[in-house]
């Protein structure tokens, strides 16, 4: 006699094994990060053609580069002369297609106030601004992180109050301000820092005689095998870098305290909290990391801020960068050089921003979808 089992449900195959099922969602998740990636890089090229081509038609609209820069020099007859051999008595559409053509051939074309390649000027004084994002950043990470822990663990109280405020204060005082604040307290009344510059004469002729230069004066420190060197760069460094890293650190300050007090109110936080764990290890334990997914998808924008800020911060501490190039080639009305360094500072800001959606999608996969 056979017996029937009721209510068993027949196998209708073989269950998936564990490592077959991890096995595709990795291939879901690199699937998806491939495909986020081929998207980003897409968008770069838009975005960098949108920016340059703003800012040809914005310069453009006040005349021709001629006239704005050499208009009280120069004749009318004179004038026409220069005008018709640069090409600017053409149609404005043909000039914007061949202007786009040059951009691309990595050709930005000649100053008009001194007569130089802005392909040197970029590449000799873009090293500088580089560099002075850098230390502003790294004085970004240092300052803002930890004082944002801080306010969280004392929320709503004293501390945090005072914290907020310096948040503000940093966000919202002018860097050049900032910087004649810093000058005269740290140069003037405590002479303990440098006033100016990126490095004294003496250094910079050491490293002048360098065979392979890269600009980057902390390198080339370095290269020079002189700690003397070394540590006179980094003095210079010191007044630039804290004037404009200040002003990010406090947007990086509101950001982590605001997310380490989101995530401290999460289940798996209280399950810790009711386990006896207590409120220092849980913001310096479990709500640090998750607090660092902001900060790092905002960094884009930030570099963003801090080229911006570059431009007033090397003019106050005549740290001979893009910014104080730039706010030079304004003066003298040069638009010629000033389309070409926005437009690199265009792609560094579009470039930057695609490297930290990459680096935010591969720590967060929610990034990703």
């Amino acid at each position: 006699m056979t017996t029937t089992v009721t209510g068993a449900k027949a196998p209708t195959g073989p269950e998936p094994s564990a490592p077959a099922s991890a096995r595709r969602r990795r291939r879901r998740s690199s699937g998806g990060l491939a495909r986020y990636i081929v998207i980003r890089a897409v968008l770069i090229l838009p975005t960098i053609f949108i920016l340059v081509s703003l800012v040809f038609f914005l310069m453009r609209s006040t005349g021709d580069p001629i006239t704005a820069a050499l208009g009280g020099r120069l004749t009318p007859d004179q004038l026409a002369v220069r005008i018709h051999a640069a090409g600017y008595d053409r149609p404005l559409l043909v000039q914007y297609f061949e202007y786009l053509g040059q951009i691309f051939t990595g050709n930005f074309g000649t100053t008009l106030s001194d007569n130089q390649p802005v392909t040197e000027i970029l590449t000799h004084y873009g090293s500088a601004t580089l560099e002075l994002a850098f230390y502003s950043l790294i004085v970004a990470f240092i300052v803002g992180i930890p004082l944002g822990m801080v306010a969280a663990y004392f929320r709503d109280r004293g501390r945090d109050a005072a914290l907020r405020v310096f948040a503000i204060l940093c966000y919202a005082t002018p860097v050049f301000f900032a910087g004649l604040l810093l000058k005269l307290i740290f140069s003037i009344w405590l002479d303990v820092l440098p006033v100016a510059g990126r490095a004294s004469t003496g250094s910079e002729l050491q490293m002048e005689l360098l065979p392979h230069k890269t600009g980057i004066y902390l390198i080339d420190a370095f290269q020079t095998g002189s700690m003397a060197v070394v540590g006179d760069v980094l003095q210079h460094a010191v007044l630039p870098a804290v004037a404009l890293g200040l002003l990010t650190a406090g947007v990086f300050l509101r950001l982590v305290r605001t997310n380490v007090i989101g995530t401290l109110s999460t289940d798996y936080v209280d399950a810790a909290r009711s386990r006896g764990v207590g409120e220092f290890r849980l913001v310096r334990k479990h709500a640090y990391r998750p607090a660092l997914i902001p900060i790092i998808t905002v960094i884009g924008l930030q570099i963003a801020l801090l080229l911006g800020g570059a431009v007033l911060t090397e003019t106050t501490f005549e740290w001979k960068g893009l910014g104080f190039e730039l706010a030079h080639y304004l003066q003298a009305r040069d638009f010629v050089a000033v389309q070409g360094m926005v437009a690199l500072l265009a792609v560094i800001v579009a470039v930057t921003n695609f490297v930290v959606d990459i680096i935010a999608a591969l720590i967060d996969p929610r990034v990703r979808y």
